[in-house]
């Protein structure tokens, strides 16, 4: 059989987010423990929460919402690459002499996995430049994922590899742990809640070996 890995982080209550984004808390709606028939719980989290999918509505009001995307995008060969740890912004130049040409899933690990782990968020991951995601549309890839809560840099204020990517219909998953699978191809599953007409959400996303 071949290997599954798992490369969603995991949601607990007060779990890691990206700062202003809505905390994660888990609220007891019944309890067996309190006399109710059945466990259920009510959750409170935002739709970028955790492994997540952008949809373009993230940021165009006009932009295709999260339960819109094709799934082809979404299921199928990945390239996972990887990045040293001295690169904090990914640039053309770490790309060019990858073989990411007549892939459509790019996966980037980089230091960001292991930060991952922590309890604090990083405002210093290592994030996707926007000229990188300009050739990245270049090359016709389709979904790029990444190994932080964020593709931009922290607080960039434009928006700009957001924009490139998303304005091309290029699906972008974040909050991927990518610590444990080698780079090489694999098929990806990811797929995030059917929420209708939101601007993401959350995904619990797979790498098989092929």
């Amino acid at each position: 059989m071949p290997r599954i890995y798992d490369v969603s982080v995991p949601v607990r209550h007060g779990g890691v987010v990206y700062p202003g984004n809505p905390a994660i808390a888990f609220t007891p709606q019944q309890r067996i423990a309190d006399g109710g028939s059945s466990n259920v719980t009510m959750l409170t989290l935002g739709t970028h929460t955790g492994t997540h999918v952008d949809a373009p509505r993230h940021f165009a009001d006009d932009g295709a919402p999260v339960d819109a995307l094709r799934l082809d995008r979404l299921v199928g060969r990945a390239l996972l690459v990887a990045m040293g740890d001295d690169v904090r912004a990914i640039a053309p130049d770490h790309l060019r002499d990858l073989p990411i040409a007549g892939h459509t899933r790019l996966l980037l690990r980089t230091r960001n996995s292991r930060l991952l782990h922590d309890a604090a968020f990083h405002r210093d991951y290592t994030y996707l430049a926007p000229e990188a995601a300009e050739y990245l549309v270049g090359l016709g890839v389709e979904l790029v994922g990444v190994d932080y809560y964020s593709v931009e840099q922290f607080h960039s204020g434009h928006h700009r590899t957001h924009r490139t990517l998303l304005g091309a219909g290029v699906v972008i998953v974040e909050g991927l742990d990518l610590s444990a699978p080698p780079p090489g191809e694999y098929e990806l599953c990811c797929l995030p809640l059917r929420l209708e007409g939101l601007d993401g959400a959350p995904a619990r996303a797979v790498l098989v070996e092929r």
